[in-house]
C-alpha cells in the first residue's frame, strides 16, 4: 500500500466525519513533541514525514529511523496549525508507537546474534494489510526482510509438499515456468528432508523446528555437498536460543516474533507552547 494511502486511511479511522474539538476550537500555530517514556529504537520517520507533508504540517527530528532513544528525550517536534495538530495526535502516536515497538525488540534479536554473520529475517506473519508497514519496522531494527509475498520467491512448506509426488520432477517444472530470479526455499524437519531438497535444486533450505545438533548435520552435509546453497533455521526462536541457533553454522534465522510479540513502548504528545510562532531552542537539536 502507498504511503499516502495507508496515511489516509490511518487518519479516516480516527478523524471520522470530523474532530469535535475543531468545531469550536481557535486557529493558533503551536509547537508540539513526542517524548519517549521508555527505552527504545525508533521507527515510523518514513511515514510521518508523508503525513506532515499531506497536512501541511513541519517536522523537526531529534532521531532518525534505527538509532537508540533513552526514556525522557524528545523524538521529534511537530510545528503547525493547532485544529491539524490535535486531530493528528493520536495517528503520530500509533504510527511511531507501533513501528518503533517492533524495531525494538527486532534490535534485541539482532544483538543476540550479533557477531554470527547470521541474518535476522522476518516472516509473513504480519497484520492484514500491514506488511509494508510492519516489515519497514523491522529493517528499522537492524533485520532483513524475507518474502513480501507469495509472489516474490516460492517456498514449499510441508502442506505444499504433501501435494508433491516426484519433487525432482516438480522442480524442473518450477523452473521452467517461474522468473528467472526468483528463489525456490524447501522446508525441512529432517536430514533426509533436507538431502531430497539440495538433490532436487533448492536455491535456500529451511531447517524447520530441528534442534541445534540436527541443524549441524544439515549444514556439515551442505558444506561438503551444495556449498552454494543457502540454509535459514526457523521454528522455536527466542531471544534465549537464538545465538545458540546461530552457532551452527546457517546462513539466516527467521521469527514472526519480531513483530507479533513486539509489546508497545510508551511515548507521548504535549503542546509546548500554545502562542505562534516559535522555533525549538537550539540547545534541543
Amino acid at each position: 500500500m502507498l504511503k499516502e494511502k495507508f496515511i489516509e486511511a490511518v487518519v479516516a479511522e480516527d478523524v471520522g466525519r470530523g474532530d469535535l474539538f475543531a468545531r469550536i476550537s481557535m486557529h493558533r500555530q503551536i509547537r508540539a513533541y513526542v517524548i519517549a517514556k521508555s527505552d527504545g529504537v525508533l521507527s515510523g520517520r518514513e511515514y510521518i514525514e508523508v503525513l506532515a507533508q499531506m497536512y501541511d504540517l513541519t517536522c523537526d527530528w531529534g532521531f532518525n529511523d534505527g538509532e537508540r532513544f533513552k526514556a525522557g528525550e524528545k523524538l521529534l517536534w511537530v510545528y503547525g496549525d493547532s485544529k491539524s495538530v490535535l486531530a493528528l495526535e493520536r495517528s503520530i502516536l500509533d504510527i511511531l508507537l507501533h513501528a518503533s515497538s517492533i524495531a525494538t525488540l527486532t534490535e534485541r534479536y539482532v544483538s543476540a546474534i550479533a557477531g554470527t554473520g547470521v541474518k535476522m529475517l522476518d516472516t509473513r506473519k504480519t497484520r492484514p494489510l500491514l506488511r509494508e508497514f510492519e516489515k519497514y519496522a523491522v529493517r528499522c531494527g537492524g533485520g532483513v526482510n524475507h518474502r513480501m509475498g507469495l509472489d516474490d520467491c516460492l517456498m514449499l512448506k510441508d502442506t505444499h509438499l504433501q501435494t508433491i509426488d516426484d519433487l525432482e520432477s516438480f522442480m524442473r517444472e518450477v523452473r521452467r515456468t517461474i522468473p528467472f530470479t526468483a528463489k525456490v526455499e524447501i522446508e525441512c524437519e529432517t536430514l533426509e528432508m533436507a538431502k531430497l531438497a539440495m538433490l532436487a535444486g533448492a536455491d535456500i533450505v529451511m531447517c524447520d523446528n530441528m534442534t541445534p545438533e540436527a541443524i549441524r548435520e544439515v549444514v556439515a552435509y551442505r558444506n561438503a555437498n551444495y556449498a552454494h546453497i543457502l540454509l535459514e533455521a526457523s521454528g522455536n526462536v527466542t531471544l534465549e536460543t537464538i545465538r545458540e541457533l546461530a552457532q551452527t553454522g546457517v546462513d539466516a534465522i527467521s521469527s514472526g516474533s519480531m513483530i507479533h510479540q513486539a509489546n508497545w513502548i510508551d511515548l507521548s504528545m504535549k503542546v509546548e507552547n500554545g502562542q505562534a510562532p516559535c522555533k525549538k531552542p537550539s540547545s534541543e537539536r
